[in-house]
């Protein structure tokens, strides 16, 4: 008896629909807030290792095409995704999606921005593509899907990072039904992304090859390339085979008009989201307490963050990003968090180890990975605590355009100097025509 695919049939549906859909001026709004933070954590990769490394690899690949990289040449868009959706993730400083889906801007605007620029589109079917490609991979990851992957030790962006990019490709390369779930089957056949790879160069590559996949996916479609077409349903299927104990599956779905923008959250700290709550409530305490009179320090956190974010003893900046310690003891210092403080000079800073080596993290079972608390014992017999409901950043306590604009200068203005504030004003306004020739204009370079 040949399956019934409801969950692959709603998807290609709501994929071939994305040119005839109109979108509430919030969700515009929101998707366009995603692409400032995705030029800003990208652009201020640029020395990032992983991402000079990334960078060489596609530009010595030759390949040729209109889609630039960023802050280099034009290239092929597969190669501009590959580093670009690289680049935004090198820093773990951008957006994450509160239902399991991941940082769902990384590999989604790089195949965006790649195929827009190769095939002439405007900005306006580039912003429908991202939402579109947006609300599949957070609709995919949600009900718990996507957190239970995680405590299972895949990487939910990296698998979802998939799904979005082959969306968005398919609504930008035109693709018709067919062809759409043919390129769904190519993005889910090669799931990948390992926890363990937290803390290396590994995770930013895991959203730049989801984004290059991703758009593999759908070009291949677009030539005939046939796939299975039922892996989003099947038991064998992705629910089957990374969760085998089948407690938790894909569940049909009901997809909107880009309403999942709304739950995205952006990070003030540029360390991994798990962390962000108890940065917070340090940073709450610091002006109370002096460093150097602090004996224990007990950190609340969420079971997610200690299965992600718990690293006792960080011996890179990029563990650091993963270490609750670490980034607590940050704020404790009356550091800002922001992507200087993860340094191989400030990680070797006696006062934040000798923080590190006090703090206790303690599991607090059935909270978020957005709250948590800070409690600090003083050798003065002081007992001062911060709790944290709600990190900052999150829908309920947002980031303002202020708050971007701030983050977005400060990861930009070393690269751009006085461009900086031009850029993101046509980014803020990227809906009008002509608008993408001028950004890319401005982060173009022939050398």
């Amino acid at each position: 008896m040949q399956q019934t695919t409801p969950i692959s049939d709603a998807a290609v549906n709501f994929i071939a629909g994305a040119a005839t859909r109109e979108h509430a001026p919030e969700i515009v709004d929101a998707a366009k807030m995603c692409l400032v933070d995705w030029f800003g954590v990208a652009i201020g990769a640029i020395n990032e290792p992983a991402a000079q490394s990334v960078r060489r690899v596609a530009r010595r690949w030759g390949p040729q095409g209109k889609a630039h990289l960023l802050l280099g040449p034009p290239i092929a868009p597969a190669a501009a995704a590959l580093a670009n959706g690289t680049m935004a993730h090198c820093m773990d400083y951008d957006d994450t999606h509160l239902d399991g889906a991941g940082h769902i801007s990384g590999p989604t605007w790089a195949v965006a921005l790649a195929l827009t620029e190769e095939h002439g589109k405007t900005e306006r079917e580039a912003l429908a593509a991202f939402i579109t490609g947006f609300e599949v991979s957070a609709r995919l990851g949600a009900g718990g899907f996507g957190r239970k992957l995680q405590f299972k030790g895949f990487h939910p962006s990296s698998i979802f990072g998939r799904f979005s990019a082959a969306a968005t490709s398919s609504v930008l390369l035109g693709l018709d039904r067919q062809q759409i779930a043919h390129a769904l089957g190519v993005a889910g056949t090669t799931v990948s992304g390992l926890n363990a790879s937290f803390g290396t160069m590994s995770k930013p590559f895991h959203l730049g090859k989801a984004a290059m996949d991703g758009l593999l996916a759908a070009d291949l479609a677009r030539e005939g390339f046939e796939s299975a077409t039922h892996l989003l349903d099947a038991e064998n299927g992705i629910s089957g085979t990374l969760m085998q104990d089948h407690s938790i599956k894909i569940e049909p779905m009901e997809f909107t008009d880009g309403r999942a923008l709304l739950r995205n959250a952006y990070k003030p700290y540029a360390c991994c989201k798990a962390t962000h709550a108890c940065v917070d409530a340090a940073r709450k305490l610091s002006a109370s307490v002096k460093p150097g009179l602090i004996q224990r320090i007990v950190l609340g956190a969420s079971p997610m963050t200690l299965a992600v974010a718990a690293k006792p003893n960080p011996q890179t900046p990029l563990e650091g990003k993963f270490s609750v310690a670490y980034c607590a003891s940050l704020g404790l210092a009356g550091y800002a968090a922001v992507e200087s403080d993860f340094s191989d000079t400030r990680l070797r800073d006696p006062q934040l180890r000798a923080l590190i080596a006090k703090c206790e993290v303690a599991e607090q079972p059935g909270t978020e990975l957005t709250e948590g608390f800070v409690e600090v014992h003083t050798s003065d017999g002081q007992k001062l605590r911060a709790d944290v409901p709600l990190a900052l950043g999150n829908p309920g306590n947002p980031m303002s355009w202020t708050g971007m604009e701030g983050k977005f200068n400060g990861l930009v203005e070393p690269i751009l100097g006085a461009e900086t504030r031009t850029l993101f004003s046509l980014l803020r306004r990227f809906e009008e025509p002509g608008t993408l020739a001028k950004v890319m204009k401005m982060v173009a370079r022939d050398a």
